[in-house]
């Protein structure tokens, strides 16, 4: 693929427009501060909430959402994904005019149809591969974080153009840009989320933990063990990939991750990832999360408050507590 910089976007073409991001939460934020800080014409859409009172208190025009969509050139949504189609509906679709762009950091409601635009706008995607306290660290530091532009729908002719322009003021293209299709980011994410970095992370975690603490082993050391140190990890294959890690560990930790490993994380894990895959691709996993967020995810926070009182988030906060008294005495 491509790797997109700065030469290959234009500022220009966002001159005279106006830019509504529509939610000010923690991406929200983070994108409309470095856009305003590239010189961007930036508005904030938003209900009456900390988050309003937030982007207030950061000098921004706040308006209810249905006149920042209307005011807005480029309608830029980056609520929750449960949100973006009953707002889209109720106070964005019928705000849009012929020549707008609609932008959005997740495909999510796109793909699965649950904002379904009109043919004479253009429909694009920006979307930072960071958490958003990274990008805006990033960009502060005269950088920027790796970001996914895409098209899906081009009215103008220039929906590329400003799709690039935006992941230029954003920082994005000062680190990279790679061009992508709707289906490929939204499924790729679902499935990284799912398989790898929360779901599958997080129960191995779990596991792992439970399975030293069964046996008898002190649970603060099985949180050392199977949750702080990986961190470290983390940091060594981001910094340098697999082998950078490998390069750093022990031998005996090197020849327990080729000969155990595999016998984990094997096949069985494999054909399930494939499974999850095909729920993504075939919409299954989202008919299943739209229908809990309609019903007020009772399950999610169910299991969300179970989480809480899981030993390794018990363990871990009382050690994380210790650790910050000896270092604020």
């Amino acid at each position: 693929m491509q790797i997109l910089h700065d030469h290959d976007a234009d500022l220009g073409i966002l001159d005279g427009k106006v830019v509504a991001v529509i939610g000010y939460g923690s991406q929200g934020s983070a994108q409309a501060q470095c856009l305003r800080d590239s010189g961007v014409n930036v508005i904030i859409g938003s209900i009456k909430d900390a988050s309003y009172d937030k982007a207030v208190e950061d000098g921004f025009e706040v308006l209810p959402i249905s006149e920042a969509a209307k005011r807005g050139d480029v309608v830029h949504i980056l609520l929750p994904d449960e949100f973006h189609g009953p707002v889209y509906a109720a106070d964005i679709k019928d705000n849009l005019e012929a020549g707008n762009a609609l932008c959005c950091s997740h495909g999510f409601n796109l793909v699965y149809k649950q904002i379904v635009p009109p043919e004479d706008v253009d429909v694009i995607m920006v979307a930072p591969k960071s958490p958003a306290t990274e990008e805006r660290k990033a960009y502060l530091e005269g950088f920027g974080v790796p970001g996914l532009i895409a098209v899906r729908q081009d009215a103008t002719g220039q929906a590329r153009d400003i799709a690039l322009a935006l992941a230029k003021a954003m920082g994005f293209t000062r680190a990279g840009c790679l061009e992508c299709t709707f289906e490929e980011e939204t499924y790729e994410d679902l499935f990284g989320e799912q398989t790898v970095l929360c779901g599958g992370c997080v129960e191995l975690l779990k596991a792992g933990f439970e399975v030293l603490t069964e046996a008898g082993y002190p649970p603060e050391m099985a949180y050392f063990e199977c949750l702080h140190e990986l961190k470290l990890i983390v940091d060594l294959i981001y910094e340098g990939g697999i082998q950078k890690m490998n390069a750093v560990i022990s031998n005996t930790a090197e020849w327990g991750e080729y000969t155990v490993g595999p016998k984990i994380i094997d096949a069985g894990v494999k054909q399930r990832m494939k499974e999850a895959l095909a729920a993504i691709e075939d919409g299954s996993f989202a008919r299943e999360w739209i229908e809990e967020s309609r019903q007020g995810a009772p399950n999610l926070l169910r299991i969300r408050e179970e989480l809480g009182n899981h030993p390794i988030e018990v363990v871990g906060r009382r050690i994380r507590e210790m650790f910050e008294r000896r270092m604020e005495g």
